[in-house]
């Protein structure tokens, strides 16, 4: 699990904005055939980036919030997240497995993964190798 120095309440507080971000990414996405809402924020160099997940009728094409965050930060020319909030319903959310690679391809095995509820309470936290433990990466490329 997360080893954090701070209790919840005070990560909370430091990634407030990450928070925020994330439920109006969630407010904005399109989930006709789910009604899954999900928003995502990350932070690249101070930078906030966020993204929803956005359904398609021909079902595997749709895009995850996770994927729509890394694609926004990638587009303003950001290469490693600091740190992802994820909101999805009132249980955690978790990323898919195609995001957690997508996340390995710009973070690092320690960065945090918040899932928050829909009121901006924190659920759990995760590090990226804890939910995607010996992954494979950029580094494995030479």
């Amino acid at each position: 699990m997360f080893q954090a120095e701070l209790a919840g309440d005070n990560i909370v507080a430091m990634i407030q904005e990450l928070i925020r971000e994330a439920l109006e990414a969630r407010s904005r996405a399109y989930a006709p055939y789910s009604r899954f809402q999900v928003g995502a924020a990350l932070r690249c160099e101070g930078v906030v980036h966020s993204g929803c997940n956005v359904e398609n009728a021909a079902y595997p094409l749709g895009t995850c919030a996770e994927a729509g965050a890394v694609a926004a930060m990638v587009r303003g020319g950001g290469r490693r997240i600091e740190e992802i909030v994820i909101v999805g319903g009132d249980a955690p959310c978790t990323p898919c497995g195609g995001c957690r690679q997508k996340l390995r391809e710009f973070g690092l095995p320690e960065l945090p993964v918040h899932m928050i509820d829909t009121q901006g309470n924190l659920l759990l936290t995760r590090t990226l190798a804890e939910l995607l433990p010996d992954a494979f990466g950029p580094d494995h490329l030479g």
